[in-house]
């Protein structure tokens, strides 16, 4: 049998816990930074976002986060805005959900930011709908088919 001459497998490459659970101090913008919320993720380490300037970008995940810290639809990240592409951004950091609430009670994000739900597929179209999203058939159309 070959030797083994790595320093271990998946379970090394995992890593220990982070703690993760431990408070940290929250991180506000600067100058050239912004916040935003996650529409999509793309795949390949990208991610497509909404800044909070209005700005639709694709933002790119740092090595750093990148399979170490997960990005899901909804979340609010902390980006790096490019001098030279408008159009593109990268991660620099994901807020906790209690660190997004805080934000939104500091006023850093606007009031209609929505934190603790998923945008998959336009949510913010239809805000408070009455419920009626079915279709009404009368006796005659069950008689006809």
């Amino acid at each position: 049998m070959p030797k083994n001459k790595g320093k271990g497998g998946k379970n090394r490459k995992r890593g220990k816990n982070e703690a993760d659970d431990e408070k940290r101090e929250l991180v506000f913008k600067e100058d050239g930074q912004e916040y935003a919320q996650v529409l999509r993720m793309l795949g390949n380490g990208r991610c497509e976002a909404m800044c909070i300037d209005g700005t639709k970008r694709l933002c790119h995940i740092r090595g750093k986060m990148h399979k170490k810290v997960w990005i899901a639809a909804g979340d609010i990240i902390l980006v790096g805005l490019r001098d030279y592409q408008d159009d593109k951004a990268d991660v620099i950091l994901k807020y906790m959900p209690d660190e997004a609430r805080l934000l939104k009670a500091y006023g850093e994000l606007p009031d209609n930011t929505r934190l603790n739900e998923g945008i998959g597929g336009g949510l913010d179209e239809e805000d408070d709908a009455d419920g009626t999203d079915y279709i009404d058939f009368e006796d005659e159309d069950i008689d006809k088919i």
